[in-house]
């Protein structure tokens, strides 16, 4: 009777499972209702179908099922992912990423293969998650300066850390579980570089096909986030600082006729008093009172407050505190936004100057600058007289800018809005972040500890906020992660794994060793997929060693079979954490995963099912 139990409640997680991968690629229903839908279903399963052990208690009860949802992996992913929202927001890669994109636009090509190279490295000796977060920031700044979608590069960045790390034996969790297990089944160590030459071999054979054959199946429709940086970008704005006590610019000179601290702007006039100060400028050294006129991009003013907010001193200032003092420039500008907002056809502003309206927007907001599409204009922005059109460059508190929404005057561009990032505080971002993967890396404490403390410090240390880091946080992931290790627990807990492998067996019985190890790997490669690599490593690698004692072969054989075939989770998202950590950037879906990563998976199978003949004289 418990056989037969068993064996329905096998077949019917067989059954929940494959559902689940259908609704997830089918892509109909959003990613977190197949999530708790698949839950829900193998919870109502076990709760009426148990599975029990010899003592007659239940081995799937409601804790074991909902143990993903505290995985230390998913709270190694979640924090990480707070991390990674706090490099971003203080631009602390930037400059990393400027230089490469600075060397790279006469040969694009070559520097993304050098970035993948370079991760692939990497990963064979550091973990490939915090090496994956530090190049996403660096490729999808490199991919918009050339106008390309970031998705075109992220999944196969994902792919070559996971390629990479199958090279070594701390490359990766996956390799050091097979060898934790191995000794333990048979006392024999696994050496640093016993299978670094079959994981090379298949490291070079994926690392062709991600740089040459991924990016023509995958999607090249640019991003939202990449079409608003392009849109973003390249707009001009007359912009009006008004020089008060304690801006930067004070006491600086002209040289040459132009401004260096205002390099990469068009200064078109300096009005002093009711004197007008015309290009070029001879022997002007900035002085209090004085207004600047000039032409610049929102990205470029953007960057320019956030390494001096100063230059916007008098104009930024913290909700309910315009009569008091603040301690520093960076206090007013940590938190501020800039948005762009259109002036609405019979909008009360139309025919008004911005000096009669104060520059001020209702709720507060102020206006840094005009664009008029018919013509640039070439005077004090206090005489500007704003017509039905006019985009408005406006600045202030996240309810400042949200209060825009319901002004009827205006049209708030919701796309347009973002934060100003405060480069005083990259260093801060950069120094938590190198004391994460230095920790991690070095094993002196465990990484799901290191994400933790660093995701509290960056929040501790003013990085980013309470709401951007929850911002950061993925609902999809934890419910996708919480997901799957219920499917790879319920299909362990009901002997779906083992009866597969030895279904194998039994089919190719009176085969070859070589073609038995081929359809192990193809086997394994596809359950790491499904399961979790972790929980596929743990589950084959005894498997692997009892079959390969009945074929009178040495068990390193289908062990390091084990080894690759686990790390190949490329088809899934839920199937390696670094997939899960591009999937938001590049914009995937299910779907995407799927479509670029069975061919891959296909493609190592072959070329593992040739080399290893020839290597292993099979």
């Amino acid at each position: 009777m418990e056989l037969l139990q068993s064996s329905v409640q096998m077949w019917a997680t067989f059954a929940v499972i494959l559902g689940a991968i259908i609704f997830y690629a089918m892509d109909r229903f959003a990613m977190e209702i197949t999530s708790l839908g698949t839950i829900s279903v193998l919870l109502l399963l076990f709760h009426f179908m148990p599975v029990t052990d010899a003592s007659g208690i239940s081995i799937l009860d409601l804790k074991t099922l909902f143990s993903g949802f505290a995985d230390p992996a998913l709270i190694t992913i979640l924090a990480l992912l707070v991390i990674g929202q706090g490099m971003v927001q203080t631009g602390a890669l930037e400059t990393p990423a400027q230089h490469i994109v600075r060397h790279g636009m006469l040969y694009p090509r070559r520097i993304i293969l050098a970035c993948l190279i370079a991760v692939m490295v990497i990963s064979a000796l550091l973990n490939n998650t915090p090496v994956v977060v530090i190049f996403i920031p660096i490729m999808i700044t490199l991919m918009d300066k050339m106008d390309k979608s970031a998705g075109l590069v992220l999944m196969p960045l994902s792919f070559v850390a996971i390629l990479g790390g199958m090279t070594t034996l701390i490359g990766s969790s996956t390799n050091l579980l097979v060898a934790g297990s191995y000794k333990s089944h048979t006392g024999i160590d696994i050496g640093f570089f016993d299978f670094t030459i079959p994981g090379l071999f298949l490291a070079s054979l994926g690392l062709l096909y991600v740089f040459f054959i991924a990016p023509l199946i995958l999607p090249r429709k640019l991003s939202t986030t990449s079409d608003n940086t392009k849109f973003i970008t390249g707009k001009q704005f007359i912009v009006q600082l008004d020089l008060v006590d304690g801006n930067s610019l004070l006491g600086k000179k002209s040289i040459a006729g132009m401004f260096p601290d205002l390099s990469r702007m068009t200064v078109r006039l300096v009005q002093r008093g009711h004197k007008t100060y015309l290009p070029p400028f001879d022997d002007i050294t900035f002085q209090e009172g004085d207004s600047i006129i000039l032409a610049t991009t929102r990205a470029i003013l953007s960057e320019k407050i956030s390494k001096d907010p100063s230059l916007l001193k008098g104009i930024l200032t913290l909700p309910d505190q315009d009569d008091q003092e603040v301690s520093t420039n960076q206090d007013v500008a940590r938190g501020q936004k800039i948005s762009e907002v259109i002036v609405a056809p019979a909008s009360r502003l139309d025919g008004r100057t911005l000096d009669q309206i104060g520059y001020h927007l209702q709720g507060g907001s102020k206006i840094l600058g005009i664009q008029r599409r018919s013509r640039m204009i070439r005077t004090s922005l206090n005489d500007i007289r704003l017509e039905a059109g006019d985009i408005l460059l406006v600045v202030g508190t996240s309810a400042q800018i949200n209060s825009l929404r319901m002004n009827k005057d205006v049209l708030l561009m919701e796309w347009s809005t973002r934060e100003v990032p405060i480069k005083s505080d990259s260093w801060k971002a950069l120094g938590i972040f190198t004391g994460v993967v230095a920790l991690a890396s070095t094993g002196l404490v465990p990484i799901p500890i290191t994400a933790t403390c660093g995701a509290f410090l960056m929040i501790a240390m003013g990085c980013l906020n309470i709401r951007q880091a929850s911002r950061a946080v993925d609902r999809r992931i934890f419910l996708l992660i919480g997901a799957a290790i219920a499917m790879g627990t319920s299909l362990q807990a009901t002997g779906g794994a083992s009866y597969l492998a030895e279904g194998l067996l039994l089919i190719l019985e009176g085969s070859s060793v070589a073609i038995i190890l081929s359809a192990f790997f193809l086997l394994v490669a596809l359950l790491t997929n499904l399961l979790s690599n972790n929980a596929t490593a743990v589950l084959f690698t005894p498997i692997a060693i009892n079959i390969a004692n009945q074929l009178g072969v040495d068990p390193m054989i289908f062990v390091t079979a084990v080894i690759f075939a686990a790390n190949c989770s490329f088809a899934t998202p839920m199937g390696y954490q670094t997939n899960l950590l591009v999937m938001g950037p590049g914009n995937y879906k299910f779907k995407d995963f799927m479509k670029v990563g069975v061919p891959l998976i296909i493609l190592l199978w072959i070329g593992y099912s040739l080399f290893a003949p020839w290597y292993y004289n099979l």
